[in-house]
């Protein structure tokens, strides 16, 4: 089976355009391949899916563990003959002084690589550079013991330059070099505030990334990354059994409603795995264009997003915003994360400043802060037991978002990870979660309670 991860020494290096071009070879060449990225990341993911037509999944070490990544991992990749990582920020960067370490790549690209064992091939943009390019490879490759850095593939590059440049690299490195991908417009991806525009927003997204797979065929030597790889038999499909949670069949399903739509779409594949198998129905409903929640629900779940560029057809939405205020006002359990969190507030400003009504199950207005807030793992706590938290236990989460609130709430603590710094924040009781941090609900038995809680 073909396994590798494609890293960077750098964000901004092109490896969701690398990712989804070779995942679009390899689905092209039969091979039937999954997708992951490591980190907290939600768009990308969605790149990944525009491309296979089923999810990716997250690795992400500090919110799931090292086994929960491990099982994740394991459970995905059966019955099919590659599965393609994509690394997130540069390859060694991750949590600063984990639990006393210093090593500061708790959590990165790296420690996901060797935790897994899979090989990893660096991204590199060579303008401005020819030789040098040499050191940074040869050092990002021993940087650490094992680094598992066994390619280099060049992007945005021209083929004079990788016919020029790549043999003396690849022989003063010592790290193959296994191809280029020219500079494509297919290939440019448009951001915006929280990182790339999502997949749903690019009309033409899947043709766009088929072409760069094409482009990739021609440029990339296909059979010489299998074998650095150490994947020379395409389809011999390894067979992994999952050690995670069985399915909670013995009781009848709980119907959960999931917002899902442009504005709001930042849910992590396994969330929703672990719902199911905690015993969930999952309906899907969207508070853009849906006139109510879906009929016989006993749980709710408003995930992140965009909503800040959807604050007048939301607001406009006026049945929605009824029927959701009216559930968790008569107790519907509820969970909320930061975009989720802004549209049961009171008043949300969009992008363009202009203010718009929202749910009202929750007190502030919602505005632009111009720049990011409180960006970053962190572990939440209460003094109290409530939806999802147990008195005094502690809970990761990554808070990332530009807007924020004029009632943040107090009901639960916040701990930085990297500064130890602490706030209070959100609004937690018997039925509800609503704050900016956006848990890992596939972990610490939080999917679990929630089911329990809408069954109940």
């Amino acid at each position: 089976m073909l396994k590798l991860m494609i890293t960077a020494a750098a964000s901004n290096s092109g490896k969701t355009a690398v990712t989804c071009g070779l995942l679009s070879l390899l689905k092209r060449k039969g091979l039937d391949p999954c997708a992951f990225k490591c980190g907290p990341d939600y768009i990308d993911p969605m790149f990944h899916r525009s491309v296979l037509g089923i999810s990716s999944n997250n690795l992400d070490v500090f919110l799931a563990g090292e086994e929960g990544i491990k099982d994740v991992f394991a459970r995905n990749i059966i019955g099919h003959g590659a599965a393609v990582c994509e690394g997130v920020m540069g390859f060694y960067d991750g949590v600063q002084d984990y639990e006393g370490t210093k090593t500061g790549d708790y959590a990165s690209a790296y420690h996901v690589a060797n935790l897994l064992e899979i090989p990893a091939v660096l991204v590199v943009r060579p303008k401005g550079a020819a030789l040098t390019l040499a050191a940074v490879i040869k050092g990002v490759a021993q940087f650490r013991e094992q680094s598992r850095i066994c390619g280099v593939i060049f992007n945005d590059c021209s083929e004079m330059y990788y016919r020029m440049y790549a043999p003396a690299i690849e022989e003063a490195s010592g790290i193959p070099v296994l191809g280029f991908l020219p500079h494509m417009e297919e290939a440019d991806f448009e951001s915006r505030h929280l990182g790339l525009m999502t997949a749903e927003e690019i009309d033409d997204l899947a043709e766009r990334i088929d072409r760069i797979g094409q482009k990739m065929e021609e440029t990339i030597d296909l059979d010489r990354l299998f074998a650095v790889v150490g994947a020379d038999d395409a389809d011999d499909i390894e067979e992994t059994v999952f050690t995670g949670a069985a399915s909670c069949d013995s009781e009848a399903k709980v119907r959960i409603a999931v917002a899902k739509d442009e504005a709001f779409n930042f849910i992590y594949a396994d969330t929703i795995t672990a719902l199911e198998d905690a015993g969930a129905e999952i309906v899907y409903f969207s508070p853009l264009r849906d006139a109510a929640l879906p009929e016989g629900i006993c749980g709710m779940y408003l995930p992140g997003g965009y909503p800040e560029l959807y604050g007048k057809q939301l607001s406009e939405n006026s049945s929605m915003r009824s029927s959701i205020l009216k559930a968790v006002k008569a107790g519907l359990p509820t969970i909320a994360e930061c975009g989720g969190f802004l549209y049961l507030s009171t008043v949300l400003e969009d992008a363009e400043g202009n203010n718009w009504p929202m749910v009202g199950a929750l007190p502030g207005h919602g505005s632009n802060a111009g720049k990011l807030v409180r960006f970053g793992y962190g572990h939440i706590s209460a003094d109290q037991d409530s939806l999802l938290l147990r008195k005094g236990e502690q809970v990761p989460v990554h808070e990332f978002h530009y807007w924020d609130t004029t009632a943040d709430g107090s009901d639960m603590t916040l701990t930085k990870m990297s500064t130890g710094r602490q706030w209070n924040f959100g609004y937690a009781g018997d039925t509800l979660y609503a704050g900016f941090p956006h848990l890992y609900i596939a972990g610490g038995g939080l999917a679990e309670r929630f089911v329990s809680a809408c069954r109940k």
